[in-house]
């Protein structure tokens, strides 16, 4: 992937959280969540903020991760569940709902987190 001046396939926005809900309609984002929509990367700005409960003092992982997940999903990749307890999260896993026993993992091939 490549930064373009123009005529982009994929384009990547922070929004606040009412834009994202607007441009991740019909899914139903709850001023919480960020999506992939058509040739669109939303980014919910709040959560860009805040980042999320599994993430707790690890903003730029967090960040990391929801790029790489929402980039997946213009990809072609769909959600996937945790392998099991104590592993790292599949990047395709929807850490920021919850790590279902999985431990955070922002990157798309899962590395040894113990």
């Amino acid at each position: 992937m490549r930064r373009v001046g123009g005529g982009a396939v994929l384009r990547i926005l922070l929004a606040s959280p009412a834009t994202t809900d607007r441009l991740c309609s019909p899914l139903e984002t709850e001023g919480r969540l960020s999506c992939r929509n058509g040739q669109l990367v939303v980014l919910n700005a709040w959560r860009w903020a805040n980042g999320t409960q599994g993430y707790e003092g690890q903003l730029p992982k967090y960040r990391r991760y929801v790029i790489n997940h929402e980039v997946g999903h213009a990809l072609g990749y769909p959600h996937v569940p945790c392998p099991g307890s104590g592993l790292p999260a599949p990047v395709m896993l929807q850490q920021t709902i919850g790590l279902e026993g999985c431990l955070p993992n922002p990157w798309p091939a899962a590395v040894d987190l113990r």
